[in-house]
């Protein structure tokens, strides 16, 4: 029996709509795209839900680029502790306040004060536990590696490619626009799913498709329930926050089948 396998895109903060995703699908297997921290108020509420969902089995825990920007300065953090190099040292503070001017601010105001010397454990156990790509096939059986079977691509931003501006394809899978790409796609994969860049709906450009539709601010969080076989559905759940901003969003592709879903509060 193939298990549902649903693909959750950047929460920056709102528990909430994972909480009604959770409840909505206690049966499915959820696969977040990372960001699930920054910007929204709720970013320790979000990373302790997804690592209960994953210690349950229900979920698998991708890496964005909030949260490797949170990794970076306790990274060189931690080596300075074990060298005492005043290089690293610098090179810790300069990764903290890189994350702290693109949105782990919120995080430290949620938490009430934040540091690398006193840095949340919780939040350290979820950036060690963040994979960067994964495959999905069709008995919803995730893999690190392409399969020898049909399977979707997953990773925050773009397909793991080599990039001028990213030599790690790796670094790239957390950073690339669509307009950098296509983007080519190993052997067997038919399709590749992403978040990182907010759209006004869920859309298709090419093989590749985006789901990120600023949850954090609009309400509206999209569901992308894989399937190798055909198009995928997508549930948009919709709580509080103003749609209206999605106006904002860049437009390009087309458009993908996509069911809304009103839940309480909803405007």
């Amino acid at each position: 029996m193939s298990r549902q396998v649903l693909i959750v895109p950047d929460l920056h903060g709102r528990v909430d709509l994972l909480i009604a995703a959770a409840e909505r699908y206690p049966d499915a297997h959820f696969l977040s795209l990372g960001d699930a921290i920054d910007r929204g108020r709720h970013s320790m509420e979000a990373v302790q839900l997804l690592l209960d969902l994953k210690e349950q089995g229900r979920a698998t825990l991708l890496m964005g680029n909030h949260e490797r920007m949170a990794e970076e300065g306790l990274k060189w953090y931690t080596r300075y502790t074990g060298t005492h190099d005043l290089g690293d040292y610098r090179k810790a503070m300069e990764g903290y306040q890189w994350w702290m001017g693109n949105g782990g601010d919120s995080v430290r105001k949620e938490l009430g004060g934040l540091t690398l010397e006193k840095f949340p454990p919780l939040l350290s156990s979820y950036i060690e536990q963040l994979k960067r790509v994964v495959f999905v096939t069709a008995d919803g059986e995730i893999y690190d590696e392409p399969p020898s079977q049909p399977s979707v691509l997953v990773s925050h931003a773009a397909p793991p490619v080599k990039h001028q501006q990213y030599p790690n394809p790796l670094s790239a899978a957390l950073w690339l626009r669509p307009f950098e790409g296509p983007f080519a796609m190993p052997e067997g994969v038919v399709y590749s799913v992403h978040g990182h860049t907010p759209v006004r709906t869920p859309t298709r450009l090419g093989r590749h498709l985006y789901i990120d539709l600023g949850a954090y601010e609009t309400g509206r969080l999209a569901l992308l329930e894989v399937n190798v076989h055909g198009v995928p559905h997508v549930t948009v759940l919709c709580g509080r926050g103003d749609p209206a901003i999605a106006r904002r969003y860049i437009a390009f592709g087309e458009p993908l089948p996509a069911t809304g879903v009103n839940l309480p509060g909803a405007p």
